[in-house]
């Protein structure tokens, strides 16, 4: 089901829809491709709403920088000093993040209108990125399709396909809170990542792939999210074809669990100490499926280029239950 949620200070329509099945109920905003509200029951069969979102455009629009739900790119996640050398040529970025480019820029995918028509269980949003837009090389032709399956799962597909080199790194950036309010912290994490890329002052990665063997980082057994994350990790499958399971977010209180699939090869981990009124510091988990920071400058991470005559293919998969 779709209707119009808005109307935009410029005049552009903003339209929001409503996909639901198997007692889980998505809504999706044309604006940003941003995942407002997933209501989903707890182990007693009470709904509430596990995503922190707005009710309406306005808070999005005055409280842009959380990217709350939002669809990320061109390239989610940082790019250090907001520059990166391809094919001999170096390219300037919008820096927005202290001396980096963060989420594609000053106006990355998430600030802009995507369209949007019915894709059999779900909704498809489409944009063309124009060549040079936010200072990246390539027309990019994205579409980004979510939908829900039998089991009420979430299903995020991502493709695009360029007509000159560029890089690429596309991820939602939804803040989970099962308890539907309040602290994370108590939440439980498992995470299948046997290492993860430390970060400098500017929390660009090291370029080191450390050993999470006893440390706080170590998250392969399941324990409390606590808090100070904002940190990539390497999952152990690598990049796939299919989406493989990669982690578990569990609530004690209500018994809600999410779990996460993706063909990626890396998730970020924030625990949102930083969230400013309304919401408080800690009170979502964002677990963001992408290819590593800073990957165009790293050319011993997972590749992030995107040649003309390539498709880029990436899912992720939101399932939920109770225990």
């Amino acid at each position: 089901m779709s209707e119009l949620f808005c109307t935009l200070p410029d005049g552009a329509p903003v339209h929001r829809w409503t996909l639901e099945r198997a007692g889980v109920r998505v809504r999706v905003l044309s604006y940003g491709g941003i995942v407002q509200a997933v209501e989903v029951p707890d182990r007693d069969g009470r709904t509430a709403d596990v995503v922190l979102g707005f009710p309406g455009v306005e808070g999005y629009l005055e409280h842009p920088e959380p990217y709350l739900g939002a669809l990320v790119g061109r390239y989610a996640n940082r790019i250090a000093g907001g520059r990166f050398a391809l094919d001999g040529r170096t390219y300037a970025l919008p820096v927005n993040d202290g001396p980096n480019c963060l989420h594609g820029g000053k106006r990355g995918f998430d600030k802009r209108v995507w369209e949007a028509e019915p894709a059999g269980d779900g909704v498809r949003l489409h944009r063309v990125s124009p060549d040079g837009e936010e200072g990246f090389p390539g027309r990019l032709e994205v579409s980004v399709t979510y939908t829900l399956d039998d089991a009420g799962s979430l299903r995020i597909a991502y493709e695009a396909v360029a007509d000159a080199p560029t890089v690429l790194n596309l991820t939602n950036h939804s803040y989970w809170n099962l308890g539907g309010s309040g602290p994370t912290g108590g939440h439980e994490l498992r995470l299948a990542a046997s290492r993860f890329t430390p970060v400098d002052a500017d929390l660009i990665p090291t370029g080191v792939l450390q050993d999470v063997t006893g440390s706080r980082f170590d998250f392969r057994a399941a324990r409390e999210v606590g808090s100070g994350y904002d940190h990539n990790f390497v999952l152990d499958k690598g990049v796939t074809d299919a989406a493989e399971e990669v982690a578990e977010l569990h609530d004690p209180v209500s018994g809600r669990v999410l779990t996460v699939a993706t063909t990626e090869p890396g998730l970020q981990f924030y625990t949102a100490d930083h969230l400013a009124a309304p919401f408080a510091p800690g009170e979502g988990v964002a677990l963001e499926t992408q290819h590593f920071p800073d990957s165009p400058n790293r050319p011993d991470f997972p590749g992030t280029v995107l040649r003309p005559g390539e498709v880029f293919r990436s899912e992720t998969v939101y399932g939920f239950s109770a225990r």
